[in-house]
C-alpha cells in the first residue's frame, strides 16, 4: 500500500476552481506534492438573476486549506477575467504575484485601490524568464491578444510540460510589440509536451482571426468617410492597440483626442508610463481642452461598448454625461462585438443615440482577441501534446475544441472536457479526473464579500416578482391578549389607495386567524406568524393569484 501511496502522490493535479462552462472567473490550480502553484484569478459579471449584485469570484476554499503549498499567483494577462478577483483573493491567500509589465501595472492600481499594495509581493515578468516556483518552473511565452503583453505559461513539472495557452491569437502583424512566439511553441513540442490547455472561446469559428492591424485601415477609411462630424470611437478599456490605432489614425487626420471613462484613463495612463503606447505630441488633450476645437477636429475615445449602464457612453446616449452632449453632426463608431449577453443593452444604446440624431456605425471597426479553428489547429500541431485540456469558454466552445483535438488525432481518451472542481490526476503514463474540490462562485455586493447566498438571492428575487406584506400587532404581556393591530403594510404589492377593500379584508382574516390561536391558548409567537402567513398567503392566493413575501411582526406591550 505505501509503495502504491508514493506513486500516487507524484502524479501531477490540475484543478480549475473556476472557468470552464463559462466565460469569465478563470483561475486553475496545478498542484505537485507539496507545491501549488495557482494561473491567473479572474472575476465574472453577474447574470441578471443576481439581483443587486456587483461582481462574481470564485470560492478558492481549496487554496485555503492547502495554504502552506501556495507558492504564488501566475498571471498570463490583464482582463478582468483573468485578474480581477485577486484584491478580494489576496486578503485570504497573500502569496506573491508574476506577471508581465502592462499586467502587472494594472493589477498594482488595483491593488493601490483596495490598499493592498504594500502588503503583496508582485514581481515582473519578461518574455523567454522562467520563474521557479517549488516543484514547478514557469516559463512565460510572448503571445499576441487584445491587451498588450498577453503570455502564454509553459509549467514544467516533474512528469512532463504543461503548455497553457492563456488568452491567445497568432498576429504575425501586432500593432506594438512582437508577434506569438511560435518557434518557442515548436521547441517546446519537439521536446514532448504532456498537456495542452487551450484557449477556446472561438473554436467555433472557421479561419483565421485576422490581425489588429486590419482595425487601423478600418479606422483610416471611416475617419474619410466622416471628415465633417466629430467622432465618438466605443472600445474596450483594455485594448491598448485599438486605442493605438484611433489615436495614429487621428494623428493622420488633424484630429485632437481625448478619452473618456474612469478604467479607460487608468489603463492608458498605465500604458503611457510603461511605453506601451505611442502617442505623437499635442494629439492627446483633456477633456475640458477639446471645445477649444471645432467638431470636426475632435475624437472622443470612450468606455461602455458592452452597454454597460455607468459607463461613459451610456451616460452620453442618455444625456446625463456632465461636459459631453451628443446630436446631429456627430458619429459613433462601435469598435467591438457585444459580448454574449450583451446584445439587448447594445441595441438599447444604439437606438438611443440614434434617436438623438448621430450617426452609429457598429460593422467591421473590430476583431476579435481569441483564436479561430486554424490558429488552435496551428498551435497543437506546433506542441504536439500527449493530453488535450481545452480551457476558457462555455462548455459549446470545449467541445468545439474537442472536436478540432481529435481531428489532428489526439485519442480520444486523451481528451478531457472538465468542469470547474474535477482534480485531473497525470503523468506520463495515463491521466484521469480522480475527484472533486469544493468549488463556486462568491458573490459581492458593495463591501460585502460572500455575506449574500442563494437564499438572500431567492428573497430577493421573491420581493422583485411579488413584493411584501407586514403584518404588525402588538400582544399584551401579561394575558397575552391582542391589544393592537393587526395593522397591514404592503410595498411592491398592490397600490395600497387603490386596493383599501383587499386590505381590509386581509386585516380581518389575520384577525380571526389570531384570535382563534389566542382563544385555544396558544400565545407562542412562532406558531402565532405561521398562522398569520398561512391564513393570508391563502386568502392573497386566492384573490390575486400572487404570493408576496408575508412578514409578521409581533411586539409586547
Amino acid at each position: 500500500m505505501g509503495n502504491k501511496e508514493n506513486m500516487r502522490r507524484s502524479r501531477l493535479k490540475i484543478i480549475p476552481l473556476g472557468g470552464l462552462e463559462q466565460i469569465g472567473l478563470n483561475i486553475t490550480a496545478f498542484e505537485y506534492e507539496d507545491s501549488i502553484i495557482v494561473v491567473d484569478c479572474g472575476l465574472s459579471f453577474p447574470a441578471d438573476d443576481m439581483l443587486g449584485i456587483d461582481l462574481v469570484i470564485p470560492d478558492v476554499t481549496y487554496l485555503e486549506d492547502n495554504i502552506e503549498k501556495v507558492k504564488g499567483f501566475v498571471i498570463t494577462h490583464g482582463h478582468e477575467d483573468h485578474i480581477g478577483a485577486l484584491p478580494y483573493v489576496l486578503r485570504r491567500i497573500n502569496v506573491p504575484i508574476y506577471a508581465t509589465r502592462l499586467t502587472m501595472g494594472i493589477i498594482e492600481n488595483k491593488l493601490k485601490e483596495h490598499e493592498l499594495l504594500e502588503s503583496v509581493k508582485c514581481e515582473v515578468v519578461k518574455f523567454g524568464q522562467f520563474v521557479r516556483l517549488g516543484a514547478f518552473n514557469v516559463e512565460y511565452i510572448k503571445t499576441n491578444h487584445s491587451i498588450v503583453d498577453a503570455a502564454a505559461l509553459a509549467i514544467h513539472t516533474p512528469v512532463g510540460v504543461v503548455v497553457h495557452t492563456g488568452d491567445f491569437k497568432v498576429d504575425y502583424t501586432p500593432v506594438f510589440g512582437d508577434a506569438i512566439d511560435l518557434q518557442r511553441f515548436a521547441e517546446l513540442g519537439k521536446k514532448g509536451v504532456l498537456a495542452l490547455m487551450c484557449d477556446s472561446t472561438n473554436a467555433e469559428r472557421p479561419g483565421f482571426t485576422p490581425s489588429e492591424k486590419t482595425v487601423g485601415r478600418t479606422f483610416d477609411s471611416l475617419f474619410q468617410e466622416h471628415e465633417d462630424t466629430r467622432i465618438f470611437v466605443a472600445t474596450f478599456a483594455s485594448n491598448v492597440d485599438r486605442v493605438q490605432q484611433i489615436i495614429d489614425t487621428a494623428y493622420k487626420f488633424g484630429r485632437k483626442v481625448a478619452v473618456e471613462g474612469r478604467s479607460m484613463v487608468s489603463i492608458i495612463e498605465t500604458a503611457i508610463n510603461l511605453n506601451c503606447i505611442h502617442i505623437p505630441e499635442n494629439t492627446l488633450v483633456d477633456l475640458d481642452q477639446l471645445k477649444n476645437y471645432p467638431n470636426e477636429r475632435q475624437v472622443i475615445i470612450t468606455t461602455g461598448s458592452q452597454g454597460e449602464s455607468m459607463a461613459a457612453l451610456s451616460r452620453i446616449a442618455y444625456n446625463v454625461h456632465r461636459k459631453i452632449t451628443i446630436g446631429p453632426g456627430d458619429t459613433v463608431i462601435f469598435s467591438s462585438h457585444p459580448i454574449p449577453g450583451n446584445e439587448k443593452p447594445v441595441t438599447k444604446i444604439i437606438n438611443e443615440l440614434l434617436s438623438k440624431g448621430a450617426d452609429v456605425v457598429f460593422q467591421d471597426a473590430h476583431v476579435s482577441g481569441h483564436a479561430c479553428e486554424e490558429e488552435i489547429k496551428l498551435i497543437y500541431t506546433l506542441v504536439h501534446p500527449r493530453y488535450a485540456i481545452p480551457v476558457h469558454g462555455e462548455y459549446k466552445h470545449l467541445k468545439a475544441q474537442a472536436k478540432i483535438a481529435d481531428s489532428l488525432g489526439i485519442e480520444k481518451e486523451n481528451i478531457f472536457i472538465l468542469s470547474s472542481g474535477d482534480v485531473l490526476e497525470l503523468d506520463e503514463e495515463s491521466a484521469e479526473v480522480s475527484g472533486r474540490v469544493p468549488v463556486g462562485a462568491i458573490l459581492v455586493d458593495g463591501l460585502g464579500v460572500g455575506d449574500v447566498g442563494n437564499v438572500v438571492l431567492r428573497d430577493r428575487q421573491h420581493l422583485a416578482e411579488d413584493g411584501i406584506v407586514i403584518v404588525v400587532m402588538s400582544l399584551e404581556h401579561e394575558s397575552g391578549e391582542l391589544v393592537a393591530g393587526p395593522d397591514i403594510v404592503s410595498r411592491g404589492f398592490v397600490y395600497v389607495r387603490e386596493s383599501d377593500e383587499l386590505i381590509e379584508e386581509a386585516r380581518s382574516i389575520v384577525d380571526v386567524a389570531v384570535s382563534a390561536c389566542l382563544e385555544r391558548g396558544i400565545t407562542d409567537w412562532g406558531k402565532l406568524k405561521s398562522a398569520t402567513k398561512d391564513a393570508l398567503g391563502d386568502y392573497i392566493w386566492k384573490k390575486t393569484k400572487r404570493r408576496p413575501m408575508i412578514l409578521p411582526i409581533i411586539m409586547e406591550v
